[in-house]
């Protein structure tokens, strides 16, 4: 089983301080939310008579994010399958930090909202290309790991959002201490589009596009045993071409192993956010309020969350290649919902009051919930996504699956304010009840991808695998490989010595 090198492993974490961008940006209006300054600027009010418009900006802040986030996913399959994995990577990076600016430059609210909506567009768009390229790039025994630095990054880019508004709040200037926190938004894209020159394209959209020599260099700068993987790689593009089944979205549906893909990603994706994670984690600061913790004290409590997220994450694509996807992930959502029970009964019974260990316990339950969050889904749910869908609709099923977890967000992030406003506490019994409900379909019908090759999870689906070499003897496999050969005389590797036959390489039974 081919395994991936150190510049491997270098590829995979540049490539996410995309998903750092998308967590930073995603987290950073918490922090902003957590400045007097902001409020001031744009004439908020938290308590007064214009209480109500306030909530209402609050939520749109949120919404339009969320509502480019899923428009950001419908463009980006397109943008990937056209242009290729690494230049929509650059593309997406340059949108992040045209419009991180015009946010920090922001002289009223609706400039603001503008540079939010095309944020959102532009994290929506690095949320799907950077795990999109990560599977692509990471072999079998190591890709839960690889691309479970999707997840991790995007939750440091959480808990860097947190310590920068917590620094911040010390700032004497009023107008740098909400526009620098949306500023530094830039950073992380701009390094990412510097560095971008020196990363290669995606092995498996060059052999889709017929640039095998391209496709067999990349994968030998990158993964031992890289003939046994292009060969794989090759087979099954010729197999899944040759059905003759294009990417428009109205085939994708009609073919049913296709549509039971689309479904079980979108699920994952809607389940995830349907924990309340990302209500939980853009409302931190109002939600210590109503625990009666006020000034620096919730924003450091926010920053100390995220930082402890992001280990979680950590440890999620530490286990992911060991303990599989799905089984994780069921525990997660029962420790989730149940974790949140428990913060709900201490909001409902301690909320507004003195009671410091009423208070002290919901803070507890709350760092809880974001252990099994971050310990199980976060990181999960991206790996899962990843890898489910064949490389000539990877792109538009990845699209597809993130988008739910846009548009989870922009429910439930857009009726937060109004809905804590009505009901108060009670609004948490959704992010209770909806992944108790979903743990069953999740436990029942998805199928365990772990250690296999993007190409053989096929088989899961009910699709024909070309070339499954965990269950071909070692005769079989040089037969193939013999007519491999002879069908592709021309190609060559030249990697790391001299130009040499690829026939010189066996394809080796170790997986």
């Amino acid at each position: 089983m081919a395994t991936g090198s150190f510049y491997n492993f270098l590829l995979v974490f540049f490539v996410a301080l995309g998903s750092f961008t998308y967590g930073f940006n995603s987290a950073i209006i918490g922090s902003v939310l957590g400045l007097p300054s902001f409020f001031k600027h744009f004439d908020l009010d938290l308590e007064g008579a214009n209480v109500e418009e306030t909530n209402r900006i609050i939520g749109a802040t949120n919404g339009m994010f969320a509502g480019g986030g899923m428009i950001g996913c419908l463009l980006v399959p397109w943008i990937a399958n056209k242009l290729g994995r690494l230049r929509t990577i650059q593309i997406v990076a340059l949108l992040c930090v045209v419009s991180a600016a015009i946010q920090a430059g922001s002289v009223h609210i609706a400039m603001f909202l503008v540079g939010r909506f095309f944020n959102g567009i532009g994290v929506g768009m690095v949320d799907v290309a950077v795990p999109l390229y990560q599977a692509e790039v990471s072999p079998a025994k190591t890709r839960g790991r690889m691309v479970g630095s999707h997840g991790f990054l995007i939750v440091c880019g959480y808990a860097g959002a947190g310590w920068v508004g917590y620094g911040c709040y010390f700032l004497t200037n009023e107008a740098v201490q909400w526009r620098l926190c949306l500023a530094l938004q830039m950073l992380a894209p701009l390094l990412l589009l510097a560095g971008s020159p020196w990363v290669p394209e995606s092995p498996r959209w060059l052999c889709a596009k017929g640039k095998n020599p391209e496709a067999l260099a990349v994968l030998e700068k990158m993964h031992s045993h890289a003939m046994e993987e292009f060969y794989q790689i090759h087979l099954q593009l010729e197999l899944e071409q040759s059905q003759q089944v294009n990417n428009s979205w109205i085939e994708i549906f009609r073919k049913k192993s296709y549509r039971k893909r689309l479904i079980y990603g979108f699920f994952v994706q809607c389940i995830a956010q349907s924990t309340g994670v990302l209500v939980v984690n853009n409302y931190q600061v109002l939600l210590y309020n109503g625990l009666g913790l006020y000034n620096s004290t919730p924003l450091v409590l926010y920053a100390c969350y995220n930082s402890w997220a992001a280990f979680m994450n950590w440890v999620n694509s530490i286990m992911l290649d060991r303990w599989g996807r799905i089984r994780i992930m069921t525990v997660g959502l029962i420790g989730c919902a149940l974790s949140l029970s428990c913060f709900t009964a201490m909001v409902a019974e301690y909320g507004g009051t003195e009671n410091k260990i009423g208070n002290g316990f919901g803070v507890f339950f709350l760092y809880l919930f974001v252990t099994f969050y971050g310990g199980t889904m976060d990181a999960s749910s991206y790996v899962y996504c990843a890898e489910i869908f064949p490389t000539t609709i990877r792109a538009q099923g990845l699209g597809f699956s993130v988008m739910g977890l846009f548009m989870m967000t922009l429910i439930y992030t857009q009726t937060a304010p109004t809905a804590f406003a009505e009901v108060g506490w009670r609004y948490y019994l959704v992010f209770i009840t909806i992944p108790l409900a979903g743990v069953w379909f999740l436990a029942t019908f998805l199928p365990e991808t772990r250690l296999l090759s993007l190409e053989e999870i096929s088989n899961l689906f009910g699709d024909e695998v070309a070339v499954d070499l965990a269950q071909m003897s070692e005769e079989q496999q040089q037969a193939m490989e013999a007519d491999f050969r002879a069908n592709n005389p021309n190609l060559t590797s030249t990697v790391g010595h001299e130009s040499k036959d690829v026939s010189s390489t066996r394809i080796e039974s170790t997986m």
